[in-house]
């Protein structure tokens, strides 16, 4: 299959968390109209999306909710799952870990890195975390691949040249420094504040 747009990842990932939902308020079948209205989208982008896949409605009943959070899986998750780091063990990155820890069966969060010896060689938020001198070596005997980035701005593109060095293939940024990657990474940016001036200044012209 051909590789799919980020902005359709996005959506096939937002299709499967309000699929798990309506699945279990008991829902067998779901219309493109009722999974549009669910994210604010039109019918028509939902087909759209959907035939990418190669997924098709049964006539006068919709879509099979469990095949295609099935489906949906085996396109955008790896077969035998990904395991993921949090560099920063701060506030942010023990909440990511919280947050993260049994929500994706395929995604495992198995490391987090910190400079503070009082966090190292601890288990926080159900995690164990290593000291930045042992990042080579727990990736590679975990066989990580995605780094997630919450570290202070003044260490980001260092942290980031780091993981980078020791294999690591993506990498989701939470903090406020833009990095740049070379072509064989994936990156990702969060920036919270960004989003919050952003929700702020629509508010401010409501």
């Amino acid at each position: 299959m051909k590789k799919l747009p980020g902005k359709t990842v996005e959506r096939l990932s937002e299709y499967r968390r309000s699929l798990l939902g309506y699945l279990e308020d008991g829902n067998s079948y779901i219309y493109s109209h009722e999974l549009a209205f669910l994210l604010h989208i039109t019918a028509v982008q939902v087909r759209r999306d959907l035939m990418l896949i190669g997924y098709t409605s049964v006539l006068k009943k919709g879509y099979d909710v469990k095949e295609l959070i099935k489906t949906i899986g085996i396109i955008i998750d790896s077969e035998m799952g990904q395991n993921v780091a949090v560099v920063g063990i701060g506030n942010l990155g023990r909440a990511i870990t919280s947050y993260f820890k049994g929500k994706r069966s395929k995604l495992n969060i198995v490391a987090s890195f910190d400079s503070d010896e009082q966090k190292v060689n601890r288990v926080i938020s159900g995690v164990k975390c290593y000291p930045m001198s042992e990042m080579g070596e727990v990736i590679k005997l975990n066989r990580i691949s995605i780094a997630i980035l919450t570290v202070p701005p003044a260490a980001a593109r260092g942290v980031a040249d780091e993981v980078i060095k020791h294999g690591i293939k993506g990498i989701l940024n939470f903090t406020t420094v833009s990095l740049n990657m070379p072509p064989n990474v994936h990156l990702e940016e969060y920036d919270m504040i960004t989003s919050l001036e952003k929700v702020a200044y629509f508010v401010k012209e409501t």
